[in-house]
């Protein structure tokens, strides 16, 4: 387990490093995100197979035609999230293979985090789990009902692509509350974050991205 987590060659502290230049050289400048990259072994989040291409600025796939985001993004998205102050309580839409959930839960009070897809989400919880992160709450449901629950969140942080925000998000947002959330369809995506204010929602549209599509139901 300690020598997984630690990695060897490709999947070695030397190249987690080399990863986090080239996320300063595309403009991450959050130091704690940063940080928190260099610490996380993104290995252990994919099959053996793909692992020595862990570091690589690019999406894998890790099952169920779910990928990997791709560390630029994964920094981006956090950074964005984290850019007003620490978030308590954060709910994250699509837990993928987790490794996205390990940032935010090194870096936020609890972590809530959502997943329609079952096995994906057992692997995730054991990783996580190897990683000793247990400020995270799970569950296997719909991503577009959010936790109503659990709600209202300071931070929201969505995986995979609706053609529009889901109103359920919206409305499980605290006032002061930020979400990061591709938007749009197949042909054409864009990177939004979104605060609600006292009276109204501010949305701000910051980039082109490709994510998987934002998908109904649990299987």
């Amino acid at each position: 387990m300690i020598q997984s987590l630690h990695g060897i060659g490709m999947t070695s502290q030397r190249t987690r490093n080399r990863m986090v230049e080239r996320l300063q050289e595309q403009g991450i400048r959050n130091a704690k995100v940063l940080d928190t990259l260099r610490a996380t072994p993104r290995h252990i989040f994919m099959d053996e197979a793909l692992a020595s291409r862990a570091y690589e600025d690019t999406a894998l796939p890790i099952g169920f035609n779910q990928t990997i985001s791709q560390p630029y993004i994964v920094a981006r998205m956090t950074e964005l999230l984290l850019e007003f102050g620490p978030r308590a309580k954060v709910l994250e839409i699509g837990t993928g293979c987790g490794y996205q959930t390990a940032i935010l839960a090194q870096l936020c009070g609890h972590v809530y985090t959502v997943e329609r897809i079952q096995p994906l989400q057992k692997k995730a919880k054991d990783h996580l789990w190897e990683m000793k992160l247990k400020n995270i709450s799970y569950l296997h449901s719909d991503g577009g009902w959010g936790w109503p629950d659990n709600a209202p969140f300071d931070g929201i942080l969505v995986t995979a692509a609706p053609s529009e925000i889901p109103e359920n998000l919206l409305q499980q947002m605290a006032v002061g509350g930020i979400m990061v959330i591709p938007v749009g369809g197949s042909d054409s995506q864009s990177l939004q974050r979104v605060t609600r204010t006292e009276t109204s929602f501010e949305v701000e549209t910051l980039e082109p991205v490709v994510f998987v599509p934002f998908l109904p139901g649990r299987i």
